[in-house]
């Protein structure tokens, strides 16, 4: 049940302010409700919390808030999870790990100075022109001629 809560509380972090958030939001508000629309409503305000907290982080600080929603939002799946009978449980459970896979398979990162497409990309370069997802220095048109001590 922890391992799955840790897996749930990153999830949540890792989905806020990205193009899967407002699904992934939605099922969780439906998970955590359990049926009760009050609930459901209380859920979907603290995610959108959540991830506002972390859209307003400034760069240096948002690995903290990040770290912070993960604890916070793995302690209310461990309290939630606590709360349920046998069968209640196991159910959401269940659904808890399909929405953490969904969030695996969908999420893409990249490490410092890095680059993550989630999805295709097509780079091209035409007339002449150059073309690169990452380029350094490049000199485009003819080169001049090699002075002496380059022959």
């Amino acid at each position: 049940m922890v391992v799955l809560a840790s897996a749930f509380g990153a999830a949540v972090a890792s989905a806020a302010g990205t193009e899967v958030w407002s699904g992934f939001r939605d099922r969780v508000a439906l998970i955590f409700g359990r049926r009760d629309a009050r609930e459901t409503e209380l859920v979907l305000e603290r995610l959108d919390r959540s991830a506002l907290e972390l859209d307003r982080a400034d760069p240096g600080g948002a690995d903290q808030v990040r770290t912070r929603l993960e604890a916070s939002w793995q302690a209310r799946c461990e309290d939630l999870l606590e709360s349920l009978g046998e069968t209640d449980r196991a159910e959401a459970a269940g659904q808890l790990r399909e929405l953490v896979a969904r969030q695996a398979a969908s999420g893409v990162t990249a490490g410092d100075d890095g680059i993550a497409i989630g999805g295709n990309a097509d780079i091209r370069a035409d007339r002449g022109s150059a073309a690169a997802l990452r380029m350094g220095d490049v000199t485009l048109g003819n080169p001049p001629t090699p002075g002496p001590e380059q022959r």
